[in-house]
């Protein structure tokens, strides 16, 4: 009998047919998962391709060169829904952060979560330990954390209904990767309030602190004694001013906003007389001697301090406005905009933050006169305001559009001091007029997601049948194709 038709062989070129099938599958197998790995190809169909980074967040990417690690403290075992919801959309957005630059060398982005109550050496570790729900990025010493409200678009404190997270986070990571942190100046010389101050009333070593966990690096400076202002200043603050600024200094930071698109933020306190009034005017801003005084009992509190509640919408005040915060002062002056400004093209003055329309300002107060005087003391119709801002988009007399200085004027310091702070708004007004002036979280052409919901609304006899189409008649019709199967297989 031939070899190859006996038993023996026929077992063995079975077992050798099997053993090449099964090599040959573990080979496609295998070619499969390398070309997926290293030849993806990734289609988003959603209606607004909520699974995609927009091109913007692409380019960006592309040029990151400094590694990123992302720290999300949020875990979907929370007991609120909102924070359960939030972490499905920072985990799949994240997921499509670290796939658009997992094919670089440098510039990646590495993301962790930590449960900072169950891993609390790990969470202390990262310096998260006492931040729950909060996204934290971190290179190269940067920090930078995002919470929740940045997020998320968020109506009145009751619903949210965009979801912002890229343009928020592409504009974080594009902070934290930055070589250098911006760099802020604190002006003295004048008894202007001090960062490192600790007192209640006239410190701001609270801000100083916020501040410096936004990635931003503070120095203070004395221009009586510099004779300049330095170069990588990003923003000048003047907490407070005591006494009147020097005609030079007064031109060298007419010159920092004019000639080098300076950034100047001041504060100034009622009853102080402080010498920039020449300044002011050519930015069309004017601080009036006075104090506002109000009746309205939604704008003031017991002790006599004033609450801002009319805003104009800006990025600015879009936070306050979307969660009904409303900021805290003690003393506070008139500022407003010079109506009778000669005609400027290129200078956009705005007034932000303002009283209700009841307040009025009292010139007399240092007589401490409390009642309103027509024609003596100052009101309108609009309220008075507290927060006015300025800005030169363009040269006067020249077609292009070339970034120019900017200036935020507050007709009181009283917000940011380490009693104040704290309070309401004051924070967040404050921050946000940092960040506009510093050119901090510039507005990236972004859209937020929309937050889809879907309600499915049934009657009494909708659910029934429902219920009976799902427990009956689908289990029915498998039972009766199983049937038909058997009884077929039988004959």
């Amino acid at each position: 009998m031939n070899i190859a038709d006996s038993f023996r062989a026929a077992r063995w070129i079975r077992f050798i047919n099997l053993l090449l099938q099964a090599l040959l599958f573990l080979a496609l197998f295998a070619g499969l998962n390398y070309i997926a790995l290293n030849h993806a190809w990734r289609f988003d169909v959603t209606a607004n391709r909520r699974h995609s980074l927009s091109p913007e967040t692409r380019a960006y990417l592309e040029r990151v060169e400094r590694d990123v690690a992302i720290t999300v403290t949020l875990t979907d075992s929370a007991d609120s829904e909102e924070i359960a919801q939030a972490f499905r959309d920072i985990s799949a957005l994240l997921r499509e952060y670290t796939y658009a630059t997992s094919g670089k060398s440098k510039g990646r982005l590495r993301v962790r979560f930590v449960d900072v109550y169950q891993n609390r050496r790990e969470a202390e570790a990262l310096g998260v330990a006492d931040q729950p729900n909060v996204v934290q990025l971190a290179s190269d010493g940067h920090v930078r954390r995002l919470l929740l409200d940045d997020l998320y678009l968020i109506r009145k404190k009751i619903s949210r209904e965009a979801f912002k997270g890229e343009a928020a986070i592409t504009a974080a990571i594009l902070d934290v990767s930055s070589a250098e942190k911006k760099k802020i100046y604190f002006l003295g010389g004048h008894g202007e309030m001090s960062p490192d101050s600790v007192d209640g009333a006239r410190g701001l070593s609270q801000l100083r602190d916020q501040l410096r966990q936004r990635n931003y690096d503070i120095e203070s400076i004395n221009l009586s004694l510099n004779k300049h202002i330095p170069d990588d200043a990003a923003l000048l603050i003047v907490p407070s001013p005591q006494s009147r600024f020097l005609p030079f200094e007064e031109e060298l930071l007419r010159n920092y906003l004019t000639t080098r698109a300076g950034r100047v933020i001041l504060l100034v306190d009622p009853a102080r007389q402080f010498g920039l009034e020449n300044l002011l005017f050519d930015w069309g801003v004017l601080v009036y001697d006075n104090v506002i005084y109000d009746t309205d009992r939604q704008s003031i509190t017991d002790n006599g301090e004033l609450l801002l509640r009319h805003f104009l919408p800006h990025p600015i005040t879009q936070v306050l406005i979307d969660n009904a915060l409303f900021p805290l002062v003690g003393p506070t002056r008139v500022v407003s905009e010079d109506i009778g400004r000669s005609p400027d093209d290129g200078l956009s003055v705005k007034t932000l933050v303002a009283s209700s329309p009841t307040a009025w300002g009292e010139s007399g107060y240092r007589l401490r006169d409390s009642t309103y005087t027509p024609g003596q003391d100052l009101r309108h119709r609009n309220g008075l305001g507290v927060l006015v801002i300025s800005e030169r988009l363009k040269p006067a007399n020249l077609p292009l559009s070339v970034l120019g200085g900017r200036l935020a004027v507050f007709g009181t310091a009283d917000l940011v001091t380490n009693n104040r702070i704290i309070n309401g708004g004051n924070f967040p007004l404050f921050l946000n007029t940092v960040s506009w002036a510093a050119d901090r979280d510039t507005q990236l052409n972004i859209p937020a997601r929309p937050i889809e919901r879907f309600q499915l609304s049934l009657s009494q006899e909708e659910l029934v049948r429902l219920r009976l189409g799902l427990f009956l008649v689908v289990p029915g019709v498998v039972a009766l194709l199983g049937i038909f199967v058997y009884w077929t297989r039988r004959n």
